[in-house]
């Protein structure tokens, strides 16, 4: 789960600092990898070389609102509906956000590695750590 702490100036011209959570559980992480054509991350992988920005601007949209709920008190449920989604979607915090993950290659990186599940996470670091030791023993 990622707790992510936004700065925004809201309709009313107040300067809010909120604390937002974004998580995604394995079942829905497998559900967004099958409903995609060609798997999410062959997807993600696709978009990112092609420079598609129609599409990046899309994913980085469905992965915001995907991720985005409101955390019970007592840390037991993490509740998730359309509305939710779109309640957020309707603040300046959504648009700071939106606009910091396709501004910023690092925080949309470490946006998709916190709202993975732990040991979904842990695995990419590994296969990153992984590809980056084997390009550089290809340069030594």
């Amino acid at each position: 789960m990622l707790k992510k702490s936004i700065t925004y100036v809201d309709y009313n011209g107040d300067t809010r600092t909120e604390d937002f959570y974004f998580n995604l559980s394995e079942v829905e992480l497998t559900k967004m990898e099958f409903a995609t054509n060609g798997g999410l991350e062959n997807s993600i992988n696709k978009i990112i070389e092609t420079k598609d920005v129609d599409s990046m601007l899309n994913m980085v949209e469905r992965l915001i609102l995907a991720s985005y709920g409101e955390k019970s008190e007592d840390g037991r449920r993490f509740n998730k509906s359309s509305e939710i989604s779109e309640y957020f979607k309707q603040t300046e915090a959504y648009n700071k956000l939106f606009m910091e993950l396709i501004r910023d290659e690092n925080s949309a990186r470490n946006f998709v590695r916190g709202i993975l599940p732990a040991e979904i996470a842990q695995r990419v670091e590994e296969q990153e750590a992984q590809a980056k030791k084997e390009a550089l023993s290809k340069v030594v």
